[in-house]
């Protein structure tokens, strides 16, 4: 890589412009380039949610936020001063290459512009449209006419065509000890016994599409108490804790949550240490996977490239005509592809990766 080529780089900008779930499975690829040529130094640029994640990366040397006016974000943005901004300060920096990951059906051109404004040399990225001169190394974009890939693997196929491979395709993250400590400290004043079965169930998702409806939540919560005596915590962030509390007072068990209360890295070692996650497709999905925790993915049909990765998983879900809508509130209205998974299939993939 570098000024050179893609062999010699000593300094990579990474663009993952999304949240904690894309940006954590990017991590497999993120570790390919690390590993590969002059083994250079990553740089990850990219939302503030994203970059809470990126610190738990080992992958990731440094994180940049930046609020990108073409992603879809609630932040403020000044307009173009923060834009001249951010290409200046890249400018400085000197890269000597940049990989753009996106979605498919996310654009990279716009990313792109910005490196080539910044003076990056070389500028990687699938590309639908011809990319003329703002991409150096152009991959056609194949998805979704030609094929579907995981999220991961697409990023992986990505960067090995400009050499970067890895052999650990895992998703991981670094837990900071302190957290862990604080952890088993919190649950120990929840009243959880660890050495009795317990679960993570976290109800919440940013798009109302992905969310399991929450009185389904809190009767499979019931049943996991009351005939399986299950200890359930709940997670979430402070938007989340109403719904968290909701659902907990319906299900008749004990308040035990933690929405709103902890870290992303407090909730990397919550999830380290539970035997099982239940949740929807959301960003906790792939930090469970990042520490080895086994996931029941209640799967709104939105997106099919987004499941865990590398964990023992049950991935529950109504199959329906109109899957993979990319929206974030169901088209149709029915939200048929979670409202009609019923909350004992749930609590049967709970019991069996629990007793696995």
């Amino acid at each position: 890589m570098g000024r050179g080529g893609w062999s010699t780089a000593a300094e990579v900008l990474c663009v993952r412009l999304d949240t904690i779930g894309d940006v954590l499975m990017t991590g497999p690829a993120l570790r390919a380039l690390r590993s590969s040529g002059s083994r250079p130094r990553i740089t990850l640029l990219t939302s503030g949610p994203g970059a809470a994640a990126g610190g738990l990366m080992p992958e990731v040397d440094e994180t940049l936020v930046y609020e990108a006016p073409w992603m879809k974000r609630d932040g403020a943005h000044s307009g173009g001063a923060d834009d001249r901004a951010m290409v200046e300060a890249l400018r400085q920096r000197r890269f000597d290459a940049a990989a753009i990951f996106t979605v498919y059906s996310q654009s990279p051109l716009p990313a792109a512009l910005m490196c080539q404004l910044a003076d990056v040399p070389l500028r990687l990225a699938h590309c639908r449209e011809n990319p003329y001169r703002l991409l150096t190394d152009h991959v056609p974009e194949p998805e979704p006419q030609d094929q579907l890939r995981h999220e991961v693997r697409r990023q992986l196929d990505l960067v090995a065509t400009v050499g970067a491979t890895t052999p650990d395709e895992r998703l991981f993250v670094t837990v900071p000890q302190a957290e862990r400590v604080r952890v088993h400290g919190l649950l120990a004043e929840l009243g959880i016994d660890e050495g009795r079965p317990w679960a993570v169930v976290h109800p919440g998702a940013s798009a109302p599409s992905r969310r399991y409806p929450a009185e389904s939540w809190a009767e499979a919560c019931r049943l996991l108490a009351r005939d399986h005596r299950v200890q359930i915590v709940m997670t979430g962030d402070s938007s989340e804790a109403t719904l968290a509390a909701a659902i907990q007072s319906r299900a008749g068990v004990p308040d035990r949550s933690l929405a709103g209360k902890v870290s992303l890295g407090a909730l990397a070692a919550l999830l380290e240490a539970a035997p099982v996650l239940l949740a929807g497709n959301t960003g906790p999905v792939h930090l469970a996977a990042s520490v080895g925790t086994a996931v029941v993915d209640l799967y709104a049909l939105t997106n099919p490239q987004h499941t865990p990765w590398g964990v023992p998983s049950r991935v529950l879900f109504e199959d329906v005509p109109c899957r993979w809508c990319h929206r974030s509130i169901c088209p149709e209205g029915h939200h048929r592809c979670l409202r009609e998974v019923p909350p004992d299939e749930v609590v049967t993939a709970a019991l069996s990766l629990l007793s696995s």
